[in-house]
């Protein structure tokens, strides 16, 4: 069959209708689209945002944190790891935000018969004095944060009229075991001695 045969039959209208260009690309619908999703990423930002200085608004109860003294002594432990952040004791989702709690961070700690001295490169550094000191235990998780059984050093201690757990984490996680060991032994030393 010729070309001219397909077309009188019929068989040339669909093959007509195959050789259609292809659709062209609405790009204004397209722009329209992500500049929409950029605004509602930009929304939920901010209400994060906003979100986050609602809680520490509710938290401006919260004294100023201690700073190390001038001659903490000599250091019993001390380790490098991160800072996962603070909550009240025993409630691990309700993260405290006020003074710079709530920043997750890199962290060097030293303990010394002093206190536990919290540093951390590019967030506030804060100490907590030994008689602050309430317990140390092995977690799994801490403000948003889970991590393996025991991967996580829990300190729990007073400040104000609140208990708070704070979360470090070691770049060498077996070393969790003997922290939790020496700083419940200090507290026992400490209320030992307030008990005479």
């Amino acid at each position: 069959m010729t070309p001219a045969t397909l077309l009188a039959t019929g068989f040339g209208a669909d093959l007509a209708a195959e050789q259609k260009s292809a659709e062209v690309t609405d790009w204004a619908a397209r722009v329209g689209w992500l500049v929409g999703l950029a605004l509602f990423v930009a929304l939920v930002y901010w209400l994060m945002r906003e979100g986050w200085k609602w809680r520490g608004t509710l938290q401006g109860d919260l004294p100023e944190l201690p700073t190390a003294p001038d001659d903490p002594g000599p250091a019993k432990l001390s380790m490098s790891g991160r800072y996962h952040g603070s909550t009240t004791a025993g409630q691990w989702l309700d993260r405290i935000v006020a003074h710079g709690l709530g920043t997750r961070s890199r962290v060097e700690l030293t303990l010394t018969d002093a206190g536990l001295d919290v540093v951390r490169p590019g967030a506030r550094d804060f100490f907590i004095p030994a008689d602050a000191l309430r317990e140390a235990v092995l977690g799994k998780g801490i403000a948003g944060k889970v991590l393996t059984e025991g991967g996580l050093l829990v300190v729990t201690w007073a400040h104000g009229e609140r208990l708070i757990d704070s979360g470090f984490r070691s770049d060498h996680a077996a070393e969790h075991n003997e922290w939790v060991d020496v700083i419940n032994s200090m507290i026992n030393k400490t209320e030992t001695e307030g008990a005479r």
